[in-house]
């Protein structure tokens, strides 16, 4: 549910595509009102354990123009309206990132309104500003989601620089392969999380990656011990996927509760020390894995502890959409930005991004 009293300090009609992953989303901001974000979600990967890359361009191939016209009808606008149309160009699925990207570029040179590629990462980062409550520079904001795991220091709009990263697994992938060896349901952040109210979080103590980089993060350790309390504990069945036949409901949920503990500890660590080093004005926490509950209590404990401001979005926001991707486009608008019809996808982060 869209909140039309949000004021969100930009001027303009803008239009934010997004399709990095299995989530189609299309959002028009209108003179500093969030005026439409719909998002379809392709709940049928479930089947595949996972997101198949084609099957997800092929659904937003689907839905992207019935979207459109919905944004389109609920603002009351057209698309000759628009100052620029902003679409996700990456991180992300190559063939999903071509759907958005290509159908953005032609509205733009239909329109001769201007294209703006918005990384994707970046959307996350500033989605804070679609809050009532709104960050303040200079922050520090986690992104956790099923692909990246950031910790980020962000001094404006124009500047950015990269504390630390994971080396290995994101927290969500984490989240994600610790679902599939109990046997839960994909995706398996929620059914962790869900699992995990009903269990002991001190009951097995899983450990927390020491690395080098500073601000660094590691799951990969994580979920590999997760692997092998399982195969100690109910033997080796030779794939993961049978083990949560031997397990019975109440150590499910302890192995989730201890699991998601040291997850939410992990992350909680480094923010913190990161917090003790740099002068900062808030604290942010943002991405997918942010809807987690246990996260976001764990974050509230800490602007507490330190008394600095919080802005974590609401649970529409934390998830891919387009709400982020029009304002980041928008906002790289106002600053001066240009960019050609040529601009290409990119599947990873890139080295530019971020300093």
């Amino acid at each position: 549910m869209i909140d039309s009293s949000l004021s969100i300090p930009l001027e303009g009609n803008f239009l934010g595509i997004e399709t990095s992953c299995d989530e189609t989303s299309v959002a028009v901001i209108s003179k500093g009102k969030l005026t439409a974000n719909l998002v379809s979600s392709q709940d049928f990967h479930a089947d595949f354990g996972g997101v198949v890359p084609e099957l997800s361009s092929r659904a937003h191939l689907q839905i992207i123009i019935p979207l459109l016209n919905d944004a389109l009808k609920k603002s009351g606008l057209k698309l000759k309206d628009m100052d620029a149309v902003c679409a996700t160009a990456g991180p992300g699925l190559i063939g999903a990132l071509l759907v958005g990207l290509t159908f953005a570029k032609g509205l733009s040179y239909s329109l001769k309104k201007p294209f703006i590629p918005v990384n994707h990462i970046e959307g996350h980062i500033y989605s804070g500003f679609l809050m009532q409550e709104k960050p303040e520079f200079p922050y520090l904001v986690l992104v956790v989601s099923g692909g990246h795991t950031l910790l980020l220091l962000v001094k404006s709009f124009r500047e950015i620089k990269k504390l630390g990263s994971t080396v290995d697994d994101a927290a969500g992938e984490a989240f994600d392969k610790a679902a599939k060896m109990l046997g839960l349901k994909y995706p398996g952040g929620p059914e962790i999380q869900k699992y995990a109210q009903k269990g002991d979080p001190l009951k097995i103590k899983f450990p927390v990656a020491e690395l080098k980089g500073e601000y660094d993060f590691s799951f990969s350790g994580l979920k590999t011990s997760l692997l092998r309390y399982i195969q100690k504990n109910y033997g080796d069945s030779g794939s993961i996927t049978e083990f949560h036949r031997k397990i019975p409901e109440q150590e499910a949920a302890d192995i989730a509760a201890s699991f998601q503990e040291a997850v939410v500890k992990a992350l909680i660590q480094k923010t913190e020390k990161a917090m003790q080093v740099h002068d900062i004005k808030c604290i942010s926490l943002v991405g997918g894995v942010a809807a987690n509950k246990k996260l976001r209590d764990s974050f509230k404990k800490l602007s507490l502890k330190y008394n600095k401001k919080l802005v974590i979005p609401a649970l529409e926001y934390c998830g891919d959409n387009g709400a982020m991707i029009a304002f980041r486009g928008a906002k790289l608008f106002e600053l001066g930005k240009k960019y050609s019809l040529d601009y290409a996808p990119y599947p990873g982060l890139t080295p530019d991004h971020f300093s």
